[in-house]
């Protein structure tokens, strides 16, 4: 019995195949790119995306190398994309991504018509560009037009979902994430939808993640050599996808994904409003695991400052990783193993993520000499990525949120230089599970659950999870990065003048 888990991430998408004990047996992947067509916009050809999500399900399912039917498919995706579509589920624009900044005028005219504690009260999110309503904002006001002729305005989930399966269906937990949904009544915001002109039935119906929705489409069966067609299920965000395949199903547990962003999340019992978690831009949003929520930590960055470094400074890496099959990052990495760099890097590559949420800061590096080389620079962005982790921590912990263990999922998980860094900075246990890329494997589980091979998704877990290691701080390496998170903190506050003039 085969379930997919289906995983649309920012830059690249991929196809996992798992048997019912969590044994991955086939993936496939691909790359895309964000498109930045103006200053502070990030738009994605989002009919580019599927057809490559297309290709990597045929891929992965060619790997396999047997005819086995595919009980069901399971979504993990980005969030707080827009995407408005026509009567037959097409695109009729590029999606705006959650990285987009465009929105300070509509965020401003948010604050004033309801109020940035209302906003979190009542939706779960702080006011910020990331959201999808100042986006569906912008859209009403600068392309009229295609806002009347639009049908619905859709998410990654549930708009792949209606590609797969001619309707469209998105889960309380992405839906959650969008800034139009109340949290407490659980549905989309009667309050915030008039302020809109948007209609209900302009949005995807909401279910529950782990939701049967309907069979793929013969064609798309047939397409991709399946004997059957599967039952394609409600997914939800990446990260809480993530959060649950590795195995965050009680309050407490937590989790630092690295992927393009960085992100950590915390199981919560209840949405935990708090004064402390407002003003450090916490999102609070449902659990893809019933009747649990989210606390959430964001850096745009993450990962993709090292895939930035990667593509504009490291060809001979590159070309030697095309030539012999070697990983482009680990031999990026190699020479930076031993020792701390001189450096400290400000990950602003795209503004701040939490918890300023300041759209105008931008990346910064101090320290370079003549004797500065590209490894040095490097470690730099690994080190100045987890000091931004330790200072999202601290803010979770003054909010009243315990962190007794890390559980690291992601491309990040993979690099035993960054493990060790982030137990080392923040002084916090990192554990490893056995499946690294766990939205795919949480979005697997819900397939799961959706199509009756387990009873709930804490069921899957207990099940399935099994963990590979975990690195304990080292005293003297956790010694050295506090002096240097010190002056790590002082760098926001002295540049941020500087930075908003560039």
């Amino acid at each position: 019995m085969l379930l997919i888990g289906l995983d649309i991430g920012t830059t690249g998408c991929k196809a996992s195949i798992f048997d019912v004990e969590g044994h991955l047996l086939a993936s496939a992947s691909r790359e895309y790119v964000v498109d930045i067509p103006q200053p502070a916009w990030a738009e994605q050809d989002a009919e580019h995306v599927w057809k490559l999500a297309r290709e990597a399900v045929g891929s992965a399912y060619a790997e396999l190398n047997r005819r086995e039917p595919v009980s069901a498919i399971g979504l993990s995706v980005q969030g707080e994309a827009v995407i408005p579509v026509g009567k037959r589920g097409e695109a009729l624009r590029p999606a705006i991504l959650g990285m987009d900044t465009r929105t300070v005028a509509q965020n401003e005219w948010l604050r004033e018509r309801f109020g940035a504690e209302f906003l979190f009260r009542h939706t779960g999110m702080p006011v910020h560009t990331i959201n999808t309503l100042p986006k569906l904002l912008w859209l009403n006001e600068h392309e009229p037009d295609l806002w009347t002729r639009a049908e619905q305005f859709l998410l990654y989930e549930d708009f792949i979902i209606r590609k797969m399966t001619g309707q469209a269906a998105i889960s309380r937990c992405l839906a959650s994430r969008t800034q139009v949904y109340d949290l407490a009544n659980d549905c989309w915001s009667r309050e915030i939808l008039p302020a809109l002109d948007l209609e209900l039935d302009r949005l995807a119906p909401v279910y529950p993640s782990g939701t049967a929705v309907s069979e793929v489409s013969a064609e798309l069966a047939g397409g991709w050599g399946f004997p059957n067609r599967p039952v394609v299920v409600t997914g939800g965000h990446d990260q809480a996808c993530g959060a649950l395949g590795v195995g965050l199903v009680e309050p407490g547990l937590s989790m630092v994904s690295t992927g393009t962003a960085e992100v950590v999340e915390v199981a919560l019992a209840s949405p935990q409003l708090t004064k402390e978690l407002e003003e450090g831009n916490i999102s609070v949003y449902r659990h893809v695991v019933p009747d649990l929520y989210l606390a959430m930590t964001l850096n745009h960055s993450g990962g993709l400052v090292l895939r930035w470094f990667r593509d504009t400074f490291c060809q001979e890496e590159k070309t030697l990783s095309e030539q012999t099959g070697a990983d482009a990052y680990d031999l990026i990495l190699q020479p930076a193993a031993d020792q701390p760099s001189s450096l400290l890097l400000l990950p602003h590559f795209s503004g701040s993520g939490t918890p300023h949420f300041d759209t105008e800061s931008k990346g910064a590096l101090l320290g370079l000499t003549f004797a500065t080389s590209r490894a040095d620079v490097a470690r730099a962005i690994l080190e100045g990525l987890t000091f931004e982790l330790r200072y999202n921590l601290e803010v979770l912990k003054n909010g009243g949120v315990r962190i007794d263990e890390l559980r690291a999922i992601g491309g990040g998980a993979r690099s035993p230089i960054w493990l060790k860094l982030k137990a080392d900075i923040t002084g916090i246990p990192v554990t490893v599970p056995r499946i690294t890329e766990a939205a795919s494997w949480g979005a697997a589980i819900l397939a799961g659950v959706g199509a009756g091979v387990y009873t709930s998704p804490a069921e899957a877990v207990r099940q399935t999870l099994r963990f590979e290691r975990t690195i304990e701080p080292d005293p003297a390496s956790q010694a050295y990065y506090e002096d240097r998170y010190g002056i790590y903190r002082q760098m926001y506050p002295l540049l941020a003048g500087l930075l908003h003039q560039l």
